[in-house]
């Protein structure tokens, strides 16, 4: 099963006609969903309050009923668990998604931060390059992060 994953997303990353797909797009659920749990493991493992809310935000953003979410971050956690590098997620996202959409997925991230608590310095810095390898402005992800860290973040149900 691994290697159908590894597979997968390797065909997803050199694929040219994945260029004009939309947002929803399998691949980019893949990824993102590995991108959020790499930022809620960095600390040790996901507090079940982190599990709850990945699992909220994956259902609620990509528009998917639970049985469907939790495949998709059993599949999420054995692809993030085989990444050498962010840039392995971050490259099939910046080939689907628009600047709307990567400016949401990073809100998203910072909402995983912040929803323990805690937020540690790794979990700061991976959100920081996930950001810059996204192409999302040092001004969005300043305003993201005060966004959510004072409880004010949007309500859009779509990335």
């Amino acid at each position: 099963m691994l290697e159908k994953l590894r597979q997968f997303i390797a065909d997803v990353v050199s694929s040219d006609a994945h260029e004009n797909q939309a947002f929803d797009d399998t691949g980019f659920r893949l990824a993102a969903t590995a991108l959020m749990l790499h930022v809620i493991s960095l600390d040790g493992e996901p507090s079940a309050i982190e599990r709850a809310k990945l699992h909220s935000l994956i259902e609620s953003r990509f528009e998917l009923d639970p049985g469907t979410a939790d495949r998709l971050i059993s599949a999420a956690t054995l692809v993030e668990g085989e990444a050498v590098d962010l840039y392995h997620f971050t490259s099939v996202i910046m080939r689907v998604v628009d600047e709307p959409g990567r400016v949401r997925l990073v809100e998203m991230m910072w909402q995983l931060v912040y929803a323990d608590g805690r937020v540690s310095e790794f979990e700061e810095n991976v959100v920081w390059r996930a950001a810059d390898l996204l192409a999302v402005s040092s001004r969005d992800r300043m305003e993201l992060k005060r966004r959510v860290a004072g409880g004010t973040a949007t309500t859009d149900t779509t990335v």
